[in-house]
């Protein structure tokens, strides 16, 4: 984007006239990346809304559960095709951006070892902060805590060049997920394949070998044992249907025996390790320029012309797979995670054309209040829908609304909380919950107020 654009859209090379330079405790501030930011946070709502209004338990089994009308046939489809997932990858990769303008421009002041002690303070607050949504808030799914481990991680990492962060990101993602799924559709077909040949050749008489009646009894088991698990999801649904409608008491207990369930089975090193890997990514494409606008229009619509043409195909054929609601492997297992980026990518080359726009940048200035309140209004929207909207002592709507009700009400919820960012942004430097956690970082109370200048006094000086 040019220098023109952004000074009739609004913003200056320092940044948009809604902006200072830096945050009250000195970090400098990109409209790009908070524009990014508040697209990212108030688009991870339409991923927790239905966890929060619905069953946890449904999001693992069938998401029929929460409503299939032909709304909500529409509704799901779009999310599941354009946004699942990509809010959540577009803030690892600033979450990357960040690590590298924190670190970079505390180097150069203070050293090395003094930027890692800060960092690792920074991030250890940002966990602690996630401890708290999770266990006093009771929301199991909180990213703040993840976040703040995954950063500690990727920190080790932040001086290596740009392709260097890619490949070990990408391998690292792929391989978590991509790898495992990939083995386990191939796997899935292979098996399925020998079954049915055992099957034809029992079918003319034929004789099989101990190790063809071998895989039968291992299938077999493996066909009990899904049947069980379906049994078994189904009456957690149920019950916790009956939990979250019922008292305080046994609305709170569930929460937290989802979370607990999340813990102990392992599933926060595998977030930990993908946020890590993303936040590589992320790292990367800031020091390209990438993230921040600085690459020519042609690269962006170039970026994000490929970033679709993988990721839609890819999207499409897994929410067909998810639609069948059989037993049948998925290709989705080893292609979700390409998929996820490249989607985000796409949002992301998006964005950045329109930027580079006059009605682009004006259209899109609004998300920089949402970007830079972004930490209070992901509190925000739990308190809303988890506290207010949802539980037994609330509205009380949890299991009222369908997928296409949920939707729209994470809608209304976002325009709403925009606007409130943007007139809080007119008065204030910085936001509620950024204010706690940044006051502790630097160990003295950050000012909350806009500097004023003094009035006039009447003289005219030269300049």
């Amino acid at each position: 984007m040019n220098d023109q654009t952004l000074r009739d859209s609004g913003f200056t090379a320092a940044g948009p006239a809604l902006l200072p330079a830096t945050e009250p405790d000195g970090a400098p501030r990109l409209p790009v990346l908070d524009i990014l930011r508040g697209i990212a946070i108030l688009g991870i709502l339409f991923m927790n809304i239905n966890d929060m209004g619905g069953s946890l338990w449904a999001s693992f089994g069938d998401v029929r559960h929460l409503g299939w009308s032909a709304a909500d046939r529409i509704a799901w489809w779009l999310r599941e095709v354009i946004a699942n997932g990509t809010a959540r990858c577009m803030l690892e990769l600033l979450f990357g951006a960040g690590m590298v303008i924190l670190t970079d421009r505390a180097a150069l002041a203070v050293g090395s070892r003094v930027v890692m002690k800060r960092y690792y303070l920074r991030n250890l607050l940002l966990f602690g902060f996630g401890v708290v949504h999770v266990f006093i808030l009771l929301w199991p799914g909180d990213i703040l805590h993840t976040y703040g481990l995954a950063a500690m991680v990727a920190f080790l990492f932040r001086r290596m060049r740009p392709r260097w962060l890619i490949t070990i990101g990408l391998v690292a993602a792929v391989a978590q997920l991509g790898g495992a799924g990939y083995f386990g559709y191939y796997q899935t077909l292979h098996e399925q394949s020998r079954v049915a040949a055992i099957q034809a050749a029992q079918a003319t008489g034929r004789a099989i070998t101990a190790d063809d009646r071998k895989l039968l009894a291992t299938v077999a088991k493996g066909d009990v044992k899904r049947a069980k698990s379906k049994a078994e999801t189904h009456a957690k649904i149920a019950a916790e249907d009956k939990a979250r409608t019922g008292s305080f008491a046994t609305w709170a207990a569930m929460q937290w025996s989802v979370t607990i369930f999340f813990e102990s089975h392992g599933f926060e090193l595998l977030f930990v390790l993908e946020s890590a890997s993303v936040m590589l990514i992320g790292a990367a494409l800031y020091k390209l320029g990438i993230l921040q606008g600085a690459r020519s229009r042609g690269f962006y619509l170039r970026m994000m012309l490929i970033a679709y043409a993988v990721a839609i195909p890819l999207r499409i054929i897994g929410a067909v797979e998810q639609t069948r609601f059989d037993e049948a492997p998925r290709t989705i297992w080893a292609t979700v995670e390409v998929a996820r980026e490249a989607m985000t990518l796409g949002h992301i080359g998006a964005v950045c054309l329109l930027i580079g726009t006059v009605s682009g940048a004006r259209m899109l200035q609004p998300f920089i209040a949402a970007g830079r309140t972004a930490l209070s209004i992901y509190i925000l929207q739990t308190i809303v829908c988890l506290w207010i909207l949802f539980p037994p002592f609330g509205f009380a709507l949890y299991g009222t609304l369908g997928w296409a009700s949920l939707m729209a009400t994470a809608l209304a919820i976002n325009i709403a909380l925009l606007l409130l960012a943007n007139a809080y942004v007119r008065q204030f430097d910085i936001a509620p919950v950024e204010w706690a956690w940044r006051s502790l970082v630097e160990g003295r109370a950050l000012p909350w107020r806009k500097a004023m200048p003094p009035p006039f006094s009447g003289e005219l000086r030269p300049v």
